[in-house]
């Protein structure tokens, strides 16, 4: 009779990082694996849905207003109005030492997935700029002046590493059909909205692109 011993102690045990988990499994976050055509559409629902379900300790569902600006077939920025409130020490680090942190955890996951991240954070006159290769900072924090002094935001550059999503990688170009809810939203509508522009040559997309409540 054979014996088959199924014990195993904690050196048989992996602890992954979190972009190490999202980059092996991407499904996890995104709900598609990263050779389906919807890929790219699911990441970028995905970052989108954070402006109009945002963390509680951000702000209400369906309370702040984005900007989704679609640049390339890999690359876009979200730009968002999330109010801040730091003291002079600057805003609190998240992953890595990132200013994305577990409030913004899917836009944090498609960054792990990218080759080059850029995170502004902005409030009453004072701005903090960081820049990143997937989500990890290349430095800490730098200030810097927004161009307006007033409001609060912040706005993330995403240009997606195409040797991992691969070339069939292409960001939709219809937006009118796109889900930026998902099945479980029951909030009444506010004036939370997203208007995604789409700038790239030939999008058919004019200025004005396409808003979302």
């Amino acid at each position: 009779m054979t014996v088959v011993d199924h014990s195993y102690d904690a050196a048989d045990i992996e602890v992954l990082e979190f972009d190490a988990v999202v980059r092996k499994r991407p499904g996890m976050f995104f709900r598609v694996a990263p050779d389906e055509p919807q890929f790219a559409t699911e990441v970028l629902c995905a970052v989108a849905t954070h402006v109009l379900h945002p963390a509680t300790r951000v702000a209400g569902e369906h309370t702040l207003r984005g900007l989704v600006e679609i640049t390339s077939d890999s690359s876009f920025t979200l730009c968002v109005d999330q109010p801040h409130s730091w003291e002079d020490k600057g805003p609190v680090l998240g992953y890595f030492g990132s200013l994305l942190g577990p409030e913004w955890w899917l836009m944090a996951a498609a960054a792990a997935m990218c080759e080059q991240v850029t995170v502004e954070m902005w409030c009453a006159g004072r701005g903090w700029r960081q820049l990143h290769t997937g989500i990890r900072p290349l430095a800490a924090p730098q200030e810097f002046r927004p161009p307006q002094p007033h409001g609060s935001g912040t706005s993330v550059r995403f240009a997606f590493d195409r040797a991992y999503v691969g070339p069939h990688f292409v960001l939709p170009a219809d937006h009118e059909s796109l889900d930026l809810h998902g099945p479980y939203c029951s909030k009444p509508a506010g004036p939370g909205q997203v208007l995604i522009r789409d700038t790239r040559r030939g999008s058919g997309h004019g200025p004005q692109g396409t808003l979302h409540r």
